[in-house]
């Protein structure tokens, strides 16, 4: 059976891709073409995309041996579920892929902004740092400070619970109430 890759991965996915199936994978930087992506599919049994691809009702009827569609990405915008359903065909994806990296990022943002890293480092990279200065860059303490989280799904909950090492304060904003959440971080709606 043929699995189509349509854009580079890591090349441990491929290893054990390739330990079951024939694999294609797409090593351009680009998406490919619709033309190509049609013509790359047409014999294979599963197609491992990524967000950036259009799998639409063309796509996936020029294929007629598709039986899965594994989406690397959180949703499935991209894939026309209709038509993958009228063909029997399984729609997968990675719900909870970006999680913690987006968690991570958004801390990695409020202590730049919070002890103006960037600022520090623009001006040690302009040249014109003289000296320390016990006011210089100072910044403000995290530590027990509210922090307001609008949407308290998987990302908003990640972010909450790395807050407990600053021992802050979280309000949360979501359509309804998150009791867990709640109850492990001590945030209030």
């Amino acid at each position: 059976m043929k699995i189509l890759i349509t854009r580079k991965v890591p090349g441990i996915a491929v290893q054990l891709l390739q330990a079951h199936f024939e694999v294609d994978m797409h090593a351009g930087p680009s998406p490919m073409s619709t033309g190509e992506l049609k013509r790359r599919v047409k014999d294979a049994a599963g197609i491992l995309t990524l967000l950036t691809d259009q799998i639409d009702r063309e796509i996936i009827e020029s294929a007629a041996a598709l039986r899965v569609i594994s989406n690397h990405a959180v949703g499935v915008d991209n894939i026309d579920l209709a038509s993958a359903t009228r063909r029997g065909i399984a729609v997968t994806n990675t719900p909870s892929v970006l999680t913690d990296a987006t968690a991570d990022f958004t801390w990695a943002l409020l202590l730049a902004v919070s002890r103006n890293i960037l600022a520090g480092d623009r001006l040690v990279r302009s040249g014109t740092f003289s000296g320390w200065d016990p006011l210089m860059l100072l910044g403000a303490d995290l530590k027990g400070k509210t922090l307001g989280i609008v949407g308290a799904g998987r990302i908003g909950g990640a972010v909450a619970a790395r807050s407990r090492g600053w021992e802050m304060d979280i309000c949360y904003f979501n359509r309804s109430v998150k009791r867990r959440l709640e109850k492990e971080t001590g945030a209030r709606r």
